[in-house]
């Protein structure tokens, strides 16, 4: 077995990397919302997580050429905006949607800014995994859940890389019932921000260890399995941030010793899916838009 010799950079970023996303980072937007800062500071937390993860890729890729465009990064990078937009909007629309839709006294104000955030973190996460396993299940879901799995790479970007319709119902699923129970908008943020650094991390070209950890949160060692290419194969691990029910919903799987390349991801029964962002966008509407699942 050959040894592979790490600088101590690469050390760093392998077990650090992870923590300063998930806790660090986090921490500073769940610090920034708890305080009711103005929405521009969590961008450029945002901005920063990005950033890093990009950095992070290319000293410890999984994959080297997965850090290389397929003529996908003009693409990818308009869906990302579009899509995180729609998240965005999603957030500075709860004040107008608890206008209109009265919701009982039920959020927990009383508890500690961080918990309201878990709990809200929790609850989307079970309306999210929800949908996208019924995404796999239903053909018209499906249609437009196919757009996220015709990568054929894994970097951070990927994580947005879907058709924005099947975005707006995934989000609808994970915060309308945050809504129905009154969600404050500074808890709203908080969980908006941490949406997008779970996407980064869960789909990331990182050679990164969490170690025990990735067998109860949805990050990239778990998810590359979501992706592999041949319908039904690929039905596994569905949760956006833990991996808590796919354990019961018996959908989890891993095996430490799978590797993974290029050649497994896609869709073998539409290796020709259209690449462009308005093909794509347009695809799932035509007679030819739907797919083996």
């Amino acid at each position: 077995m050959t040894t592979i010799t790490r600088t101590p950079a690469q050390r760093l970023a392998r077990y650090g990397y992870v923590p300063f996303m998930l806790i660090g980072l986090n921490g500073v937007g769940i610090t920034l919302s708890s305080f009711g800062a103005p929405k521009f500071w969590l961008l450029l937390v945002l901005v920063v997580a990005i950033v890093t993860s990009f950095l992070v890729e290319r000293l410890i890729p999984y994959e080297a050429d997965w850090n290389h465009d397929l003529d996908d990064t003009l693409r990818d990078r308009i869906h990302a905006f579009v899509n995180e937009m729609l998240i965005l909007l999603s957030v500075a629309a709860i004040p107008l949607l608890a206008a209109i839709v009265p919701a009982p006294d039920s959020w927990p104000t009383s508890w500690p800014f961080l918990c309201q955030v878990l709990l809200a973190i929790l609850v989307a996460d079970l309306g999210i995994t929800t949908v996208h396993l019924a995404s796999h299940k239903i053909g018209l879901l499906w249609r437009f859940h196919a757009v996220h799995h015709s990568v054929k790479r894994f970097y951070g970007l990927n994580g947005l890389m879907k058709h924005p319709l099947h975005q707006t119902v995934e989000m609808a699923a994970g915060v309308a019932p945050l809504i129905l129970i009154g969600l404050p908008s500074n808890v709203a943020a908080a969980l908006a921000l941490s949406v997008a650094i779970q996407l980064l991390l869960q789909h990331s070209d990182a050679d990164y260890r969490i170690g025990p950890a990735k067998y109860l949160l949805a990050l990239n060692e778990g998810h590359r399995f979501h992706h592999l290419k041949f319908a039904g194969i690929g039905d596994v691990n569905f949760g956006l941030f833990t991996l808590i029910w796919d354990h019961l919903f018996r959908t989890y799987s891993y095996d430490p010793a799978r590797r993974f390349g290029t050649d497994d991801l896609g869709m073998a029964a539409k290796p020709d899916y259209p690449t462009g962002y308005v093909d794509q966008f347009v695809y799932p509407f035509t007679p030819d838009g739907g797919c083996a699942m």
